[in-house]
C-alpha cells in the first residue's frame, strides 16, 4: 500500500446528520437563466448579529458513529481534502458582527475612511429593502444616501438588486453598481458619485485592480475607476477570479468554467483578455465518488487558490451543495467542503477570503461563515437576517 492510498484509507467523510428540511421551495428557486443562476446567487443572504462563542472545529474520526453527528471539538485538525461543517456552528466576536445594525448615519453626514461590507435588507420579494448600508472600520453603520439604485435586470426583464457580492472595492474605498446601460462608481471616503455611460442591460461588476469590469447583455466592460475610460474585455464577468491587490496590475486573470469532465480553468492576461494557458479542473485529489459538476457564483482568488461555490457529487447524492478550493496554476481541487443536499439549490456562494487564508460564503442558516480549508475549521459570523453582502478585501 502506498503513501496515496494510505491517505485516502485514513481519510474519513465525517457526514453530520441534519435536521430535516424539505428542500423544494429551495430547488423552486433555480435560476431561470445561465447569467441569472451566476449572478443573482447573492439574492438570498442570511446574516444576523451574534457575538461571543468559541472556535469550534472538526475532528475527523476513523469511526464516526452510524446515525449520529462527529461532535466539533476545541481544536482545529489538518482534516483531508473532503470537509464537513459541523451540525452547530459556533460564532467567535467578528468585526463583521455588526454589519446587521441598522444605519446611525448617512454617507454623505460621516465618509469611511475604509469600509469592511456592504449589507444590502431585502423584503420577502427578494427585492431591495431601503438603502445599502456600509459597514466602515470604526464600527459605525452608514446608509447610501447618495445615489438611488435601480435594479439590475436582463433582456428577459429578470430583475436582481444591485448590490452584489463584487460590489466593494478590495481596498474599501470604492462601490461600484451595474445599471441599464451605466455604471455608478461610489467614492465612500468623499461621498462622491461618478456614471459611466455604457451600453447594454448591465448585471454585474467585478473589481480589478484600478479597474472594474462590468458584464451583461453579452459583454464585459473594463471601465478605468480614475480616468472613466471604457473599453471592452474577452472575459466571462460570470466566471471571472482577480488577483490580490499585491499580485499587482499585471497579474493573470483566471476563468473557471462548463460542467463535470469539462471544467476548464483558463488563464488570461490581465488588460486585453487574451488567452495564457487552459487547464483541465481535476479531483484526483479527492476520493472517489467525489467530484466537482459544476460551479456558480463568483470565484475568488487568494494566492496561488481559487475558491468557488460548485454542486458536486459526494458519497450520497449527485448534485450536493459545496465550495471547491483548487489550485490556480493546475486545475487541481485540492479541498471541497461538502454541504449536503437538505439546503436551497445555489445557498452556499463564495463572498472572499481573508488574510488568514478563512473562505467567507454564504451558509444556511449561518448567513456568513468562515471556512478554514487547511484546517477544517468552520465558524459563523452572521445570521437570521435576510440581505446581499459584499464585502472588502
Amino acid at each position: 500500500m502506498n503513501e496515496q492510498d494510505l491517505r485516502q484509507l485514513l481519510t474519513v467523510s465525517v457526514e453530520n446528520v441534519l435536521p430535516s428540511q424539505p428542500a423544494s421551495a429551495g430547488w423552486d428557486r433555480a435560476r431561470r437563466t445561465r447569467r441569472t443562476r451566476r449572478a443573482v446567487g447573492a439574492v438570498v443572504m442570511a446574516v444576523a448579529l451574534v457575538g461571543g462563542g468559541t472556535v469550534a472545529a472538526l475532528r475527523p474520526s476513523a469511526s464516526p458513529p452510524p446515525g449520529h453527528p462527529v461532535a466539533p471539538t476545541g481544536e482545529p485538525t489538518h482534516a483531508g481534502p473532503v470537509q464537513h461543517p459541523p451540525a452547530e456552528l459556533t460564532y467567535p466576536p467578528d468585526p463583521l458582527a455588526r454589519l446587521g445594525d441598522q444605519a446611525t448615519v448617512r454617507l454623505s453626514e460621516r465618509p469611511v475612511q475604509r469600509a469592511l461590507a456592504l449589507y444590502q435588507p431585502l423584503d420577502d420579494q427578494y427585492r431591495a429593502d431601503g438603502p445599502v448600508r456600509i459597514l466602515g472600520d470604526d464600527g459605525v453603520v452608514r446608509s447610501l444616501d447618495v445615489v438611488t439604485l435601480a435594479p439590475t435586470r436582463d433582456r428577459d426583464g429578470n430583475e436582481a438588486p444591485a448590490a452584489k457580492p463584487g460590489a466593494l472595492s478590495p481596498d474599501g474605498r470604492w462601490a461600484a453598481f451595474a445599471q441599464t446601460n451605466e455604471l455608478i462608481m461610489v467614492d465612500l471616503t468623499k461621498a462622491g458619485v461618478r456614471r459611466v455611460p455604457l451600453d447594454g442591460y448591465l448585471e454585474l461588476v467585478v473589481w480589478a485592480s484600478d479597474r472594474v469590469l462590468v458584464g451583461g447583455d453579452g459583454r464585459t466592460y473594463a471601465v478605468q475607476r480614475d480616468t472613466e475610460a471604457a473599453s471592452t474585455i474577452d472575459v466571462s464577468a460570470w466566471d471571472l477570479a482577480v488577483p490580490d491587490p499585491e499580485a499587482g496590475r499585471e497579474a493573470a486573470l483566471i476563468e473557471t468554467d462548463g460542467q463535470r469532465d469539462g471544467l476548464t480553468l483558463r488563464s488570461r492576461t490581465a488588460r486585453e483578455g487574451a488567452l495564457r494557458s487552459e487547464e483541465r479542473v481535476t479531483g484526483e485529489l479527492l476520493p472517489a465518488p467525489y467530484q466537482v459538476n459544476e460551479f456558480y457564483g463568483r470565484g475568488w482568488l487568494h494566492g496561488d487558490r481559487v475558491a468557488r461555490a460548485a454542486w458536486i457529487t459526494n458519497d450520497r447524492i449527485d448534485g450536493a451543495e459545496g465550495v471547491a478550493v483548487l489550485d490556480a496554476r493546475t486545475g487541481a481541487v485540492a479541498h471541497v467542503l461538502d454541504l449536503g443536499r437538505d439546503r436551497a439549490k445555489g445557498c452556499c456562494e463564495v463572498l472572499g477570503w481573508d488574510k488568514q487564508g478563512a473562505v467567507l460564503l454564504r451558509l444556511e442558516p449561518a448567513g456568513l461563515a468562515r471556512w478554514h480549508p487547511e484546517t477544517g475549521e468552520v465558524t459563523g459570523v452572521l445570521r437570521d437576517r435576510a440581505g446581499i453582502v459584499a464585502l472588502a478585501g
